[in-house]
């Protein structure tokens, strides 16, 4: 994602997330922390191409002159080894295309790029699309945070992915070659006191698809 793409990125989250929609300075905030040796996030942009189809662009931008449609996003924040899911967003008319899944793999890559162990997301309670893609990917849940999602107080499953196995070999579950099924997990108990990343804005966006507002 570039500078020039947060217009058309802004009009596809009003779309998506009415009640509580990102605003310009949030990523603008976002892509300011993206820049540099020491950089902590990752977005990256899906463009419709020509064809109708779609694919996860990190390098180029379509408001760059290209009249391309961006058609999903997604972001990852990464500190102490420690990635976070900031946000996974795709138009409605390629919900069920895989595009969500695609997003996902793309922050996975980088999270393992930033050296991180694991990798934290919230996801709302009702939302069953988005927690069975994460499934898939190999995440599990782990706890509850309570009235996460304002201002419908929608309670926050909390789910953790381990990035790297015990010899320090990248493997998350859901990278092409790598897809296991997740074992069966116990209810998860509630979270008392979250922690909480450094610098997070916002609560993990997912949109109904998910295929991922969480």
């Amino acid at each position: 994602m570039r500078w020039w793409d947060i217009a058309p990125v802004l009009d596809l989250e009003r779309e998506l997330f009415p009640e509580d929609a990102w605003s310009e300075g949030m990523f603008w905030s976002e892509l300011a922390h993206a820049r540099g040796p020491r950089s902590t996030r990752r977005y990256v942009v899906a463009e419709e191409s020509g064809a109708g189809g779609a694919g996860a662009d990190s390098g180029t931008g379509g408001g760059g002159g290209t009249g391309a449609r961006i058609v999903g996003y997604a972001g990852l924040a990464a500190v102490g080894g420690l990635g976070d899911v900031q946000t996974i967003a795709v138009a409605r008319d390629h919900w069920g295309t895989g595009l969500g899944a695609r997003l996902l793999t793309e922050l996975l890559h980088h999270a393992t790029a930033f050296e991180c162990e694991e990798v934290l997301l919230e996801v709302r309670v009702d939302n069953t699309r988005a927690q069975k893609l994460y499934e898939r990917f190999g995440f599990e849940p782990i706890g509850f945070r309570r009235g996460y999602y304002q201002p419908g107080n929608v309670d926050a499953l909390v789910m953790r992915l381990t990035v790297q196995d015990a010899t320090g070999t990248p493997g998350p579950a859901g990278l092409p070659g790598t897809a296991t099924e997740p074992a069966e997990l116990p209810e998860p108990a509630e979270l008392s006191e979250p922690a909480e990343l450094p610098q997070s804005t916002e609560p993990t966006e997912t949109t109904e698809s998910a295929e991922t507002h969480g």
